[in-house]
């Protein structure tokens, strides 16, 4: 089959075209290798899919409508899922028209062009961020996400109305995804289990934030990506109980959590990290960030009950295989 994936050069994007091309598919890559982070990850990440003949790769940004809709007249695809986005908690603070321009632009090109070209279901990458003020825990997909406190996140729960309304207006099957602090190898050097293992490794202080006062649903890559691979082939229904769960909907719309469903504290990470690394890390405690949230948890009720799966990668694993890929790498 053939599928487009958007994102391919990113994080979980590589990881989900690799298995995607082991299972024998077609996978037509679409990024446009910004320098958010270092470029050469990217590159490395790309070299690697494009030494299998099965993948097409094209440099396009999603906001460019033009660019976009020719990849989708070049190619038939049935199943589209857009990983691209502006990532970042931190960076949607002092550059907001970046998120703009990637997560709703970019993002209302997709959908426009999955109408058009007939696309029989998309699935996306949402957050775990949605989940913004709320603090009833674990976060379930039947919650309000009505308070985002990013613009990252905001633009993530606009990426989730936009797809409904896609849904409803052209029985267009969306499936939005909601991450959970995803680690692993090749991961975004912008995350703090990579700075932290990078600091620690060269003897720098770790900033921690909130005094380390926060919990985390770590969830490993390979649990992501098969979490995504289970729901290919479930484009959603119509829901008659939609008015008592706000992740579904009378149109084929469906919302899941994909998260490790064990948060972490922040001080037991970074003690396992220690632990893995072989070696002390020197802590920095500054306070609570603008943007940021104490604690992410995962209810994955839906995720278990349609897909049939639940993260099983504890962390000490998951961080080890990280750990050895980065000294390997670097």
């Amino acid at each position: 089959m053939n599928i487009l994936v958007t994102g391919a050069a990113g994080f979980i994007g590589f990881h989900l075209s690799k298995r995607l091309l082991a299972e024998g598919h077609h996978v037509i890559g679409v990024d446009n290798l910004n320098d958010y982070y270092d470029v050469r990850l990217k590159s490395e990440r790309l070299k690697q899919l494009q030494s299998n003949e099965k993948f097409t790769f094209y440099k396009v940004d999603l906001a460019d409508t033009e660019g976009l809709n020719e990849i989708f007249a070049n190619h038939s695809v049935p199943l589209v899922i857009n990983l691209a986005a502006q990532a970042g908690v931190r960076y949607s603070l002092t550059h907001p028209h970046s998120y703009v321009h990637s997560n709703l632009v970019g993002f209302v090109n997709i959908l426009e062009a999955c109408r058009h070209f007939q696309v029989k279901h998309l699935l996306y990458a949402s957050s775990s961020s949605v989940y913004g003020a709320n603090t009833k825990t674990p976060f379930s997909t039947q919650d309000s996400v009505d308070h985002p406190v990013s613009i990252y996140a905001a633009t993530k729960k606009s990426n989730e109305l936009m797809a409904h309304t896609y849904s409803h207006l052209f029985n267009m099957p969306t499936t939005g995804l909601r991450f959970f602090t995803v680690y692993g190898p090749w991961g975004r050097p912008d995350m703090a289990y990579y700075s932290f293992t990078k600091d620690i490794i060269e003897g720098n202080p770790i900033k921690v934030y909130n005094n380390g006062d926060m919990r985390r649903d770590f969830t490993y890559i390979d649990d992501i990506v098969e979490g995504i691979f289970k729901l290919l082939d479930q484009p959603p229904e119509p829901d008659p109980n939609r008015e008592l769960d706000p992740s579904t909907s009378h149109a084929p719309y469906k919302i899941y959590n994909i998260g490790n469903n064990s948060p972490v504290r922040l001080m037991d990470f970074i003690s396992t990290l220690e632990t893995i690394i072989g070696k002390k890390a020197q802590i920095e405690l500054l306070p609570m960030q603008p943007g940021d949230v104490k604690e992410t948890y995962a209810d994955i009720t839906d995720l278990q009950k349609d897909a049939g799966f639940s993260p099983t990668t504890p962390l000490e694993i998951g961080l080890g295989h990280f750990v050895k890929w980065y000294k390997e790498f670097h």
